[in-house]
């Protein structure tokens, strides 16, 4: 996740309304983005094609394989037009408090269920590439709970709210870097220790509270650094800032979430 530019810089919504105008700007940005150094077969590795419009396809002149700039995405194969796409893309990356399928259909005027669609789409591309990486360095972990209890149920962690585990990785002056926030069933160590091991870099320094559950699955192959919380030490900051903003969106812009879509 690349630091932001500062304002001048911006990429507006008027900039972007005059590069994707129209259909043919977008497929020409996503040819220029797929094929950087020119058209390469993905079968073969030729160079020359032939563009057949009606199709809006390549066809390799050697071995005559057929490809479009949305194979393979999460475009492939879509009856939906590029500049929708793109301008969903636009929004939903340009509101720190997330978009709704209800907002993308009122603004994009477009079936609720087409938007809602397109949305998961994008959600499913997000997740996919967030597993490519992991946190490393100086990472504050600890958890948090969404959603209503049932009614007569305990509080704090034996509660039967959603359960979510958050780890932040901070960058060498102490800002925040990369994010992993994940649903889990419960908090016994075992659990925690699989979300660690996939998640964060061995010998990796992780500041947490005191815990039980934390102690033994942190201690083998981490830096463990422990204390009692207490708010006025300013422990764990950056991580309890990001919790106090995720729990301000889900409800602000989804007002509640369900169990089966809140990892999403």
């Amino acid at each position: 996740m690349p630091a932001r530019k500062n304002h001048k810089s911006k990429f507006s919504i008027i900039d972007f309304q005059k590069k994707f105008s129209t259909e043919d700007k977008c497929r020409e940005f996503l040819f220029n983005l797929r094929f950087p150094q020119g058209f390469v077969c993905p079968e073969c590795g030729c160079t020359e094609y032939y563009a057949i419009w009606k199709r809006h396809t390549c066809q390799c002149k050697y071995c005559r394989h057929q490809t479009s700039v949305t194979s393979g995405t999460i475009m492939d194969r879509t009856h939906l037009k590029l500049t929708y796409w793109l301008w969903a893309m636009f929004l939903f990356a340009n509101d720190k408090r997330g978009c709704s399928a209800t907002y993308i259909s009122q603004t994009l005027r477009l079936p609720y269920k087409t938007a809602w669609f397109l949305i998961q789409r994008l959600r499913n591309a997000m997740s996919n590439r967030e597993n490519k990486y992991i946190l490393d360095g100086i990472v504050e972990l600890d958890d948090t709970y969404i959603g209503s209890s049932d009614h007569g149920k305990k509080r704090g962690r034996g509660t039967s709210k959603m359960k979510i585990i958050v780890a932040v990785s901070k960058a060498v002056n102490g800002a925040p870097k990369y994010v992993k926030m994940k649903v889990l069933p419960n908090l016994k160590d075992t659990t925690i220790g699989k979300f660690a091991k996939k998640n964060i870099a061995e010998f990796s320094k992780i500041e947490t509270d005191n815990y039980r559950s934390l102690r033994k699955p942190l201690a083998e192959k981490y830096f463990h650094s422990y204390e009692t919380f207490a708010p006025d030490k300013n422990m764990l900051k950056w991580l309890h800032t990001i919790i106090s903003n995720a729990k301000a969106f889900v409800e602000g812009t989804y007002h509640g979430m369900e169990r089966k879509h809140i990892q999403l």
